[in-house]
């Protein structure tokens, strides 16, 4: 039965990891694998999803757990061990670091696309990184953290600041309901260091925005060029959405990067 939705359709990481029948499609084309970032969820990628599934492209957009950098990358290792063929990774934000720390043992991983997203080195974190090219203004936009169990803390962006910090380029009455639907993720997980930088034996494209109020354009320049991008891409005026603001020239470096030899 699985047969008959798969090839363009949109998967979810859910109806993959509970079926075994995983790369029943006859063509060629490599699975596209989305991750998504802090403050935002699967829905992010909407709009890339609908232009790469009218190319025929096999999709998976991961629900990423956004609770730690091992976890959350491990979780992810799951999943993309049970894809036949090739492999397109596809990270925004903190996903980057995720897709940047797994370590598939039997997926054809063939190409990494960072989408205004951190491509930690070994031992960086989203926060030394932050640190370290300074201009963003996330932490000023955060609303007060939750209180877990344990000492953790939930980090939530302030609804009312949400627009101007997250997706000024968007529609504020769509950035309204993004910002109700925004995952939150541990205070840790933008601490833990990478333990692992794949985009040194992997090929990566990158885009991102100019306007980028999260992680600043000269951070995502330098991570860019640090990993020797086949393709790098920075839309003038876009935000740290830019999937949502610009999905065809997301979904059009994806496309180079999964019809690269």
């Amino acid at each position: 039965m699985l047969n008959k939705f798969i090839g363009p359709a949109v998967l979810s990481a859910a109806a993959l990891l509970g079926s075994t029948a995983v790369g029943l499609a006859d063509d060629q084309k490599p699975t596209i694998v989305l991750v998504h970032g802090a403050f935002a969820g699967t829905s992010s990628w909407d709009k890339v999803d609908a232009l790469l599934a009218a190319k025929g492209y096999k999709i998976i957009s991961l629900a990423n757990p956004l609770r730690g950098v091992a976890a959350d990358s491990a979780y992810a290792t799951q999943l993309i061990d049970q894809i036949d063929g090739p492999v397109v990774l596809v990270g925004h934000s903190y996903g980057g670091e995720v897709i940047s720390n797994v370590q598939p043992k039997k997926a054809d991983v063939k190409a990494l696309v960072y989408v205004a997203a951190f491509s930690p080195e070994v031992g960086e974190s989203a926060g030394s990184l932050s640190d370290r090219f300074p201009g963003g203004t996330l932490g000023q936009a955060l609303a007060k953290p939750v209180e877990l169990s344990g000492g953790e803390k939930d980090l939530y962006i302030d609804h009312a600041k949400f627009h101007d910090q997250f997706a000024k380029d968007v529609p504020e009455e769509q950035a309204k309901i993004m910002a109700i639907g925004q995952r939150p993720i541990a205070a840790s997980a933008l601490a833990e260091p990478a333990k692992q930088a794949l985009w040194k034996t992997i090929p990566s494209w990158h885009i991102y925005g100019s306007a980028d109020r999260n992680i600043t354009a000269e951070a995502m320049k330098f991570m860019a060029e640090r990993a020797k991008s086949k393709e790098t891409v920075e839309v003038e005026g876009a935000s740290h959405v830019v999937m949502v603001s610009n999905p065809e020239k997301v979904a059009k470096l994806i496309e180079d990067a999964a019809e690269s030899k």
